[in-house]
């Protein structure tokens, strides 16, 4: 009897695992994304015929359409591919055999995301899984890890606000660049972080997703050698800022302080498989450390804490350096190439930086970084990405690349670029990006596509999404509305470029051709998106053309058209900002809004709203500013602050440069950074 009671049970397992009954998880997330749709849609749970492969098959069954996978995250998968592409009456299946699909930076966590409550997560959260993605990096609430392995150690609650960054500098911190700016946070701030990361890892969790944890990459406070002993290094300074020191690896408190850290990690979060280090991050100085033992001893505590885990780097700059990877296990260790559709680094000798035996024995995977400080601005390389990912699968490192992740520093811009990559693996074939975008757009329109918007786009394709891999700057060519002002103007923040690789009246024949059909898409909120960023762009093309007629009547001292062209600019601006005012993804208030909600009293509230306010325009003190670079850097062309602040910076240096071409005035420079601090006051006495 107890025999066949047990055979029964299994039975009911076997069962339960290829019907839609025990797929609660799916069913939720299609209830979310898809509303009353969800309920024609049958899911299926049930293991692939090929070994070491992810899959979703799409099929109709009378009214209702079932999507099998193998779980949950290629469930998700394929029912995002159904609700983009739909089915006929052929079964649609996709496999792939690159089954790790990363996603963000930490940088992300800062530029975007800093804010976001438990509603926000969780529409991240499903568009992670129907974007195939299961390994995110998970940085939020891990203040609250520090704070406690802090106070085990001996700090008290005022030297830890000295050394925790603040909300949205978090992500600098963490990637040891500086320490405690924008800070001291309150104590409910890491209440509320720890509450809203274990939503995050159980939901996660919940759909088959893990978790990217930071690990422990050898911080420590720089005051840590006076006040306990420890044995340190100092890596020096990063944009103006003081770094936190490295715990040498030969410090006999090593072992101990990495062991807290991952302790009171599982305590919070629980274990995961891969772990997030950066040692010596962006140019951190490494003199005086054995990289090679500093690497195995990283490993080394990472592994007692869980002997499957991964170190998950970035390749960035220096890192990883070399001398720190090689002594590591291949399977130990998983390599962002973070940049792969600009600079490359896997070992592709088309490239100046490559890498010449790109990661040697260790894993990788091929990743678009997009977007740099969460600038606005239509961007992206279409070609290179699709090319360069079917190159690197069929060259030599095509044997250690493992799939594809996104690695952004800001979101909420240039959607139809990460619809691109997250199909990558699942597409066995290179195909023409010019296909798939006509049949992208069909889906992302509802299927009605004019032939005014396919014109439009295809305008777009060959100009703004496929910039050449030569391109001075960072990111997308930058809006000179946002720069602080000046002639001749290259560029609107430190690393990036305005220079046009187009001519200016492309986008702006994008723009006219998507107004001429919007009647047609009325309600449609992505085709308003869409015809919102595009007009945005057009604007912003054509006032980089305009700031050189007015830098060359400025040389020429031609008065009057300086003065017609400084008055259309301004205008532009004017014009600009009531553009965007309309949408809430391109408005100041709604970045502003989300902060001061994180807080409970006025006064957090207004540490909230500085933090967020610094960021996007002087970034941190003078010297960060100024001397190191940083002004502009996460410069947002939103409806606000294009009116409130640089509105005003161009009014006054335009004032004063006429006041010298009319011989009123010597010419003098203007105290930018005092207006900018001056902006991020008012915002914050706003709330």
């Amino acid at each position: 009897m107890l025999k066949l009671l047990l055979s029964f049970s299994i039975y009911l397992m076997l069962l339960g695992s290829c019907t839609s009954s025990a797929q609660a998880p799916i069913d939720d997330l299609a209830r979310r994304v898809a509303g009353a749709k969800a309920d024609s849609l049958l899911f299926r749970l049930q293991q692939p015929t090929t070994p070491d492969a992810d899959y979703f098959e799409i099929e109709r069954q009378g009214d209702k359409v079932l999507i099998t996978g193998n779980n949950a995250v290629s469930q998700a998968t394929g029912l995002n591919w159904y609700l983009k592409y739909g089915v006929g009456d052929t079964k649609v299946r996709r496999e792939t055999t690159k089954r790790e699909r990363y996603y963000l930076n930490y940088c992300t966590f800062s530029y975007s995301m800093p804010f976001w409550d438990w509603k926000r997560w969780e529409q991240e959260i499903d568009w992670m899984a129907m974007h195939g993605v299961n390994m995110p990096l998970s940085i939020t609430g891990i203040e609250t890890v520090w704070y406690h392995l802090l106070k085990r150690v001996g700090y008290s609650e005022a030297e830890i606000g000295e050394f925790i960054a603040g909300p949205v500098y978090m992500a600098w911190w963490q990637m040891n660049n500086l320490e405690g700016w924008g800070g001291p946070n309150p104590e409910s701030w890491y209440r509320r972080q720890a509450e809203l990361e274990k939503k995050i890892v159980a939901r996660m969790r919940e759909l088959g997703i893990e978790p990217v944890f930071p690990g422990y990459a050898g911080m420590v406070p720089r005051n840590i050698g006076e006040k306990l002993g420890y044995n340190i290094a100092d890596p020096g300074k990063w944009c103006g800022f003081n770094r936190p020191a490295f715990l040498s690896t030969d410090d006999p408190h090593f072992d101990e302080f990495a062991a807290i850290y991952y302790e009171e990690l599982e305590k919070l979060y629980g274990k995961s498989r891969y772990y997030s280090l950066d040692p010596f991050h962006e140019g951190g100085n490494s003199q005086g450390v054995d990289l090679g033992e500093a690497g195995k001893k990283l490993m080394a505590a990472m592994k007692k804490a869980n002997p499957d885990a991964v170190w998950v780097v970035q390749s960035w700059q220096e890192n990883p350096r070399k001398a720190m990877i090689e002594p590591l296990n291949a399977g130990d260790l998983l390599v962002l190439d973070l940049y792969s559709e600009k600079v490359p680094r896997w070992g592709d000798p088309k490239f100046p930086q490559y890498r010449k035996e790109g990661y040697g024995k260790h894993e990788w995977l091929y990743c678009m970084l997009l977007n740099f400080g969460g600038n606005v601005g239509l961007h992206g390389r279409m070609n290179q990405l699709v090319d360069g990912y079917y190159d690197a699968c069929s060259l030599p490192a095509g044997e250690t690349l493992r799939g594809v992740g996104a690695t952004p520093e800001g979101i909420g811009n240039n959607p139809m670029m990460y619809e691109l990559l997250f199909e990558l693996p699942w597409r066995a074939e290179r195909f023409s990006p010019d296909d798939w975008l006509q049949s992208y757009l069909q889906g992302r329109y509802g299927g009605k596509l004019l032939p005014q918007v396919q014109e439009a786009w295809r305008a777009l394709e060959h100009t703004v999404y496929n910039m050449p891999v030569d391109y001075p700057g960072q990111g997308t060519v930058e809006s000179l509305l946002c720069a602080r002002p000046g002639f001749h103007l290259k560029r609107t923040s430190t690393w990036g470029s305005s220079v046009l690789f187009y001519p200016a009246d492309s986008t702006a024949k994008a723009a006219r051709l998507m107004l001429e059909a919007r009647s047609e898409y009325a309600g449609n909120n992505h085709f308003a998106y869409d015809l919102t960023d595009i007009v945005r762009q057009s604007n912003a093309d054509r006032a980089n053309v305009l700031l050189e007629q007015i830098s060359q009547s400025y040389d020429r001292k031609d008065v009057k058209a300086f003065a017609r062209q400084t008055e259309q600019f301004l205008t532009l601006i004017l014009q600009q900002d009531s553009l965007l005012s309309t949408r809430p993804e391109f408005s100041v208030d709604t970045w502003l809004n989300e902060a001061a909600s994180a807080g409970n009293t006025p006064q957090e509230k207004q540490l909230y709203v500085r933090n967020a306010a610094q960021l996007i325009t002087v970034w941190g003190d003078s010297i960060a500013a100024n001397q190191g670079g940083l002004h502009e850097y996460a410069h947002r062309e939103w409806g606000g602050v294009l009116r409130t602040l640089y509105y005003d910076r161009w009014a006054a240096f335009f004032k004063q440069r006429l006041a010298v071409l009319e011989g009123k005035e010597k010419e003098k420079p203007l105290d930018f950074y005092a207006m900018e601090k001056a902006w991020v006051d008012r915002q914050v006495a706003a709330y």
